[in-house]
C-alpha cells in the first residue's frame, strides 16, 4: 500500500477550491443593496408614468445579481454554474418580453 500524506490529499486535483471573501467586499454589497431599496422606494414615490415599471425591474434585477454573484458565491464557481445563472436569466428574460407583449397589446375596455 502506497504511503499517502496529508498534504497530497489536500492537493489532489478533486479537492474543493476554498475561496475566502474579505469583509469589505461583502459590505461593500450590503451598501449597493441598501441603496437599492432607498432607489426603489424613492421611484415608486414618484410619477414617472409608463417608466414606473421598467425603472423598478432594472434596479431589482441588479440587486437580483449582486445577490447571486457575492452571496450565493457564484462569482468563484465553476464554468458550469454560470452557464446554468446566464440560462436563467436568458429565460427570465424571455418570460418578460411574452408577459410585456401580452400586456401591451390587449384591448383596454372600461365598462
Amino acid at each position: 500500500m502506497a504511503d499517502v500524506t496529508t498534504t497530497e490529499i489536500n492537493h489532489s486535483e478533486h479537492a474543493p477550491h476554498v475561496h475566502i471573501t474579505p469583509m469589505w467586499i461583502y459590505l461593500t454589497v450590503f451598501f449597493a443593496l441598501a441603496v437599492g431599496t432607498v432607489l426603489t422606494v424613492a421611484a415608486s414615490r414618484f410619477d414617472l408614468g409608463m417608466w414606473n415599471t421598467p425603472i423598478a425591474l432594472v434596479i431589482a434585477t441588479i440587486k437580483a445579481v449582486l445577490v447571486i454573484l457575492f452571496f450565493m458565491h457564484v462569482i468563484h464557481s465553476p464554468r458550469l454554474t454560470w452557464v446554468v445563472v446566464i440560462a436563467s436569466f436568458l429565460w427570465l428574460g424571455v418570460l418578460f418580453v411574452l408577459m410585456f407583449a401580452d400586456y401591451l397589446t390587449r384591448a383596454w375596455n372600461i365598462y
